[in-house]
C-alpha cells in the first residue's frame, strides 16, 4: 500500500512540467513552447535509455523495486511510458489540447487509481469510469473554454484509455501511454471537425 501511495505521488508529479510552463509563460520567462517541446523530447530521451539500461545491461537500484510493479520487470515501466506519451502529445498538439492530456495522465489516472481494486478488468467499474470521466473534463475546460465539446472529447478519450483494457497477444497496453494519446487526439478531432 505504501508503494501505491508513493506511485501515485511520482505520477501526480508529472503536473509540474505543465505547471512550470504555465508558470514560465505567465512570468514571461523564455520557455517558449519550442523549448518546452525540446525539454519533453530530452527528458523522454532520457527515460528511454534508463528503461534500455534496466531490461538490457541489468541497473538494479531500490528506486525500481518501489516504483515498478511486478509485471514491468521484464517490460518497459509505466514512467518511461509516462515522459514517452507525455512527450508525443507536446510535440503533436498545441498546448491548449497538449497540457490538459498531460494533466488527464498526471492527475487523473491516480485518482481513478485510488477508486479502483487494482484487479486487471477489461472494463472499469462505472464508478471509476464516471470519476475519470468528470476529473479530465474538469481539467479540460479551463484548456478549452471556448470549445467546451472539445473538452468533453478529451475527457472521453482519457476515459476510454484509462478504462479499458487493451492487450496484444500477451501484452496489456498501459495506460499510461494511452491517456494523452487519446484525449489530445479526440480533442483535435473535436476541434477540427465539430462545428465552433
Amino acid at each position: 500500500m505504501a508503494d501505491e501511495l508513493k506511485r501515485r505521488l511520482v505520477h501526480a508529479s508529472g503536473s509540474g512540467l505543465v505547471a512550470l510552463y504555465l508558470l514560465a509563460n505567465y512570468l514571461e520567462l523564455p520557455l517558449s513552447w519550442v523549448r518546452f517541446q525540446a525539454l519533453m523530447v530530452v527528458l523522454a530521451t532520457g527515460t528511454l535509455v534508463l528503461e534500455f539500461i534496466r531490461l538490457r545491461i541489468g541497473l538494479d537500484w531500490r528506486l525500481y523495486d518501489v516504483l515498478t510493479r511486478e509485471y514491468e520487470q521484464d517490460n518497459p515501466a509505466g514512467y518511461c511510458l509516462y515522459m514517452t506519451s507525455m512527450a508525443i502529445v507536446v510535440v503533436i498538439f498545441d498546448p491548449h489540447v497538449a497540457l490538459p492530456a498531460m494533466l488527464m495522465l498526471s492527475l487523473g489516472d491516480p485518482i481513478s487509481g485510488a477508486l479502483s481494486d487494482d484487479r486487471l478488468r477489461q472494463i472499469k467499474s462505472p464508478k471509476v469510469l464516471a470519476t475519470m470521466f468528470v476529473v479530465s473534463t474538469i481539467i479540460a475546460l479551463p484548456f478549452l473554454y471556448d470549445r467546451p465539446v472539445a473538452a468533453v472529447a478529451a475527457a472521453v478519450g482519457a476515459t476510454i484509455a484509462d478504462g479499458v483494457t487493451l492487450s496484444v497477444r500477451t501484452y496489456i497496453i498501459d495506460d499510461n501511454l494511452t491517456i494523452p494519446i487519446y484525449a489530445a487526439v479526440l480533442a483535435w478531432v473535436a476541434l477540427e471537425f465539430v462545428p465552433a
